[in-house]
């Protein structure tokens, strides 16, 4: 799968993509492999949606991409975009079909060395049809001419990090994400790059 890593035109690169995953939940806390099952957030991932508030308030966005999904709009909604967010389903999580709500440990004693970036899951969505999502959204951030916002998952929106850096879908393996974590997609100059990632710190975004 082929996404060129430079800009469409001479331009100077139009905006930043920031990522934003939701906060914890229960599955998210004990490691099941949550996709399309729409649990809340936990209280711990309440409070870590309010703190991101302050990180990202006053910042202007173009545009504010929210998953369907409640978890992902409640941390939306509690960091302060509740007006301004699109539901977008392309941010939705993997479909784990069959290994919904499986740990890795679980889903390792049936199938030993088992990885979601290699070894896929049964009736589930395949690695390229992540990638596929992540490059609509990769394509919608670069078209919205200024800086946009994305309330998603964890396994999608690695995906999404690695299909902006020109990388193939499995290069999100590469980069692990915490819950209520932000995370920057931007340029050095004309070229795709990490401005942050997986940054709990609580430094404001500019």
């Amino acid at each position: 799968m082929a996404l060129d890593p430079t800009p469409l035109s001479d331009d100077p690169p139009a905006g930043r993509l920031v990522l934003v995953r939701h906060g914890q939940t229960e599955w998210s806390r004990t490691g099941r492999h949550t996709g399309r099952t729409d649990i809340p957030l936990e209280e711990a991932g309440i409070e870590a949606a309010k703190s991101l508030a302050d990180r990202l308030a006053g910042h202007r966005f173009r545009r504010v991409l929210v998953s369907p999904l409640l978890r992902a709009r409640e941390t939306c909604r509690l960091a302060g975009f509740a007006g301004a967010g699109e539901s977008c389903p392309d941010l939705l999580e993997w479909d784990y079909g069959a290994d919904e709500g499986r740990t890795t440990a679980e889903i390792r004693r049936d199938r030993p060395g088992w990885s979601i970036w290699t070894g896929g899951v049964p009736a589930g969505e395949t690695l390229e049809e992540v990638g596929a999502r992540a490059d609509r959204v990769v394509a919608e951030a670069r078209g919205a001419g200024g800086d946009v916002l994305a309330f998603a998952h964890a396994h999608i929106l690695r995906v999404v990090a690695a299909r902006w850096l020109g990388l193939p879908p499995a290069g999100g393996a590469l980069l692990v994400l915490g819950p209520a974590t932000v995370s920057v997609l931007g340029w050095e100059r004309e070229t795709p790059a990490v401005l942050r990632w997986n940054d709990t710190a609580g430094d404001p975004l500019d």
